[in-house]
């Protein structure tokens, strides 16, 4: 295990001004995506007042990008136990089977509840539900919208929904800076920034008397992902800095598909495994599928094993990218099944229709976050999670694909009856200073995190890697910063949550699911267990184990 004296020190809380303006409300949820509006509209049908604060615009989280789809037991032939049984199997001993379950046996009428509030999913001649298989589902249970475009599909029937309703405030380009806690340590708001209103330091508060963190993933860490520019683990650090458990955070799951661009560091595109779904092979230099033979369900094998067969494919040949074949499935079909797929390939110079597209792995999903019960309840009271920021269980070591959407989904309506069953008996928001470290580090930062964390924490990892990391991101804590602004506060969020990361990733000597150590090749039963992160009183980041029983 990395000594933490070899990891940077971390702020237990961002380096700001005390806020200036205070708003109150019910209940505060911080983030914009399917978790976040899901929760909003669900808080609202309980009578709540809600004030919902995203760090973009409404829709530029990380839904809207969803290309494949929402997996749910919608057909006849399919069974809950079914779709439980790949989930765990993918989660590779990890999942909680009391959180799959609920996942797999409540999602179907989530998903019909979405469809009832205005999203339009595609459909069959005779009016069914279109269903399509991803990889590590034996069944077609995916539904999608607009072909491969059903995050943006969804995001708009919750924005329109949100939007309809008054007694949800909404509060755009706001970065969400720190739990407010009253004398008992209850969560009871946050404190925030508004870009471009006011100094570039200003901050405000929310007070609330439950707050919701829905604020999507950490792919920023990384100089490739498929995450948009907003997703720098800002709930994950805030949870830390409050004292909630973070569990799981080195298995994040590394697309095997984004569309390999020379020069970008930013959003990769996305090529969903739903084109491989509908038959695309990956092939080498020489024109070889080279998953044929490494899994029984060969391209369509889980993330994990696609991304690894990749990377090492691309280390045998020293290439930074494989080949995705579909030419063989026709433009018509190409055309109406993923018009958004085809735009983004011909934005770059590549048409699907004749052309191999160039695909690498990227940064895409984070399996583990902040630890909540089957509720969304975390370790602090009165804070709760969901979404991608959140680790509710169902995960494990590695997400099925299209699970995600509809954890969001389920999740979102346990938190919201949870809160208006809770809420009622608790008294008005009163928050009490901490007295605790506070500083920023450096803008400069940022890329050299990146950069280090993609070279000694991505697809492939060892302990020499991963201490080298360490010794970067503690060069980068001491590099700090006396300006309190966007910039500073994000690129602390990062630092933090790569902290983490790194730390859990150097202490777990296996490889399990979306984690690969090069140097312990093989899955360990004695790692079946959680590593948890947390922020000592020193400043340090510790790593404990909980085995599971």
């Amino acid at each position: 295990m990395i000594p933490p004296a070899a990891l940077p020190k971390i702020p237990q809380r961002l380096l700001a001004a005390e806020p200036t303006w205070t708003e109150t409300t019910d209940v505060v949820v911080i983030g914009s995506g399917i978790a976040g509006l899901t929760t909003a509209l669900h808080l609202r049908e309980q009578g709540l007042h809600v004030t919902v604060v995203t760090k973009d615009n409404l829709d530029d989280g990380s839904t809207r990008w969803a290309q494949g789809g929402i997996a749910a037991v919608l057909d006849p032939l399919d069974t809950p136990e079914a779709h439980a049984v790949d989930t765990e199997i993918a989660g590779v001993g990890l999942c909680d089977p009391a959180a799959v379950k609920i996942l797999v046996t409540e999602g179907p009428g989530q998903v019909r509840e979405l469809i009832r509030a205005g999203a339009e999913f595609d459909r069959n001649a005779d009016g069914s539900l279109a269903l399509t298989r991803e990889g590590g589902h034996r069944a077609n249970r995916i539904i999608h919208a607009g072909g491969d475009a059903t995050g943006a599909e969804v995001q708009r029937a919750l924005h329109a929904a949100v939007h309809r309703d008054p007694w949800i405030r909404l509060i755009e380009h706001a970065l969400v800076l720190d739990l407010l806690t009253d004398a008992s340590g209850r969560a009871c708001g946050v404190s925030l920034h508004v870009l471009g209103e006011g100094t570039e330091d200003g901050v405000g508060g929310i007070l609330a008397r439950a707050v919701v963190l829905a604020t999507g993933g950490l792919g920023q860490l990384f100089a490739t992902t498929t995450n948009p520019s907003v997703s720098t683990g800002d709930g994950v650090a805030l949870a830390l800095r409050a004292g909630a458990a973070v569990t799981d955070l080195e298995f994040v799951q590394f697309h095997p598909t984004s569309l390999y661009l020379t020069g970008v560091r930013d959003r990769q595109p996305l090529i969903s495994e739903a084109l491989r779904g509908e038959g695309a092979h990956l092939v080498d230099a020489d024109g070889k599928r080279f998953m044929v033979g490494a899994h029984e369900l060969a391209e369509l094998a889980p993330r994990d094993v696609v991304a690894k067969g990749i990377t090492r494919v691309m280390h045998r040949d020293g290439l930074d990218h494989v080949w995705l074949d579909a030419r063989h499935l026709g433009g018509p079909m190409l055309e109406e099944r993923f018009p958004t797929i085809l735009a983004a390939c011909r934005a770059a110079g590549i048409d699907p229709v004749t052309d191999l597209i160039p695909v690498a792995p990227a940064a895409h999903y984070a399996s583990g976050g902040v630890r909540t019960d089957l509720h969304g309840r975390t370790s602090v009271a009165g804070l709760y999670a969901c979404g991608e920021a959140a680790c509710t269980g169902v995960h494990g070591a590695n997400r099925l694909a299209s699970n995600s959407l509809l954890e969001g989904l389920v999740f979102a309506r346990r938190i919201a009856d949870d809160i208006a069953r809770d809420l009622p008996g608790q008294a008005d928001p009163v928050p009490v200073p901490r007295d605790c470290s506070q500083w920023v580090a450096s803008t400069t930062s940022r890329a050299e995190l990146q950069r280090a964390m993609t070279r000694g924490a991505g697809v492939l990892r060892s302990a020499e890697g991963l201490g080298e990391v360490a010794e970067t991101l503690g060069a980068l804590g001491k590099a700090r910063s006396g300006r309190p602004r966007t910039e500073t506060w994000e690129v602390t969020n990062l630092l933090t949550v790569a902290a983490a990361l790194v730390s859990a990733a150097h202490a777990r000597t296996e490889t399990r699911g979306c984690h690969w150590r090069e140097d312990f090749p093989e899955a360990d039963d004695a790692w079946r267990g959680h590593l948890l992160a947390s922020i000592g009183p020193d400043d340090q980041m510790n790593t404990t184990w909980e085995a599971i029983a």
